[in-house]
């Protein structure tokens, strides 16, 4: 089990960041990562999946109470992280494939602390 007080030192180191895929040094992404659109969503999360530093990405949101975004492979709204997210309006009858987010398994030192909610 993480204490509080370790995922809250790992999130003052902020030494990984150089090591991030988001970062650009140009803020060129931050679209991406803030979009409400689920093609954004999608594509934010699999450069997370692809990332080094995803752990200390998510425990740093998690501590900071990320208001909304993309951090660490995961979803935030309301500094929790969504279960899943749909497109605005009226639900279709049939699913459609482009709308299917990427699953990003939560890094197993940071799965106790994960409270999930649904949107």
């Amino acid at each position: 089990m993480i204490a509080l007080t370790d995922l809250q030192e790992a999130a003052e180191d902020q030494s990984w960041w150089a090591d991030a895929r988001c970062n650009d040094a140009a803020g060129s992404l931050s679209a991406l990562f803030f979009s409400e659109e689920l093609q954004d969503i999608a594509a934010a999360k699999r450069l997370c999946g692809e990332c080094p530093v995803i752990e200390d990405c998510l425990a740093g949101a998690l501590v900071r109470r990320e208001p909304w975004g993309v951090w660490g492979g995961q979803l935030f709204r309301n500094g929790r992280i969504l279960a899943t997210k749909r497109r605005r309006g009226r639900p279709p009858k049939v699913a459609r494939p482009e709308d299917q987010l990427p699953q990003i398994p939560v890094p197993d030192s940071l799965a106790e602390v994960v409270v999930r909610r649904t949107a």
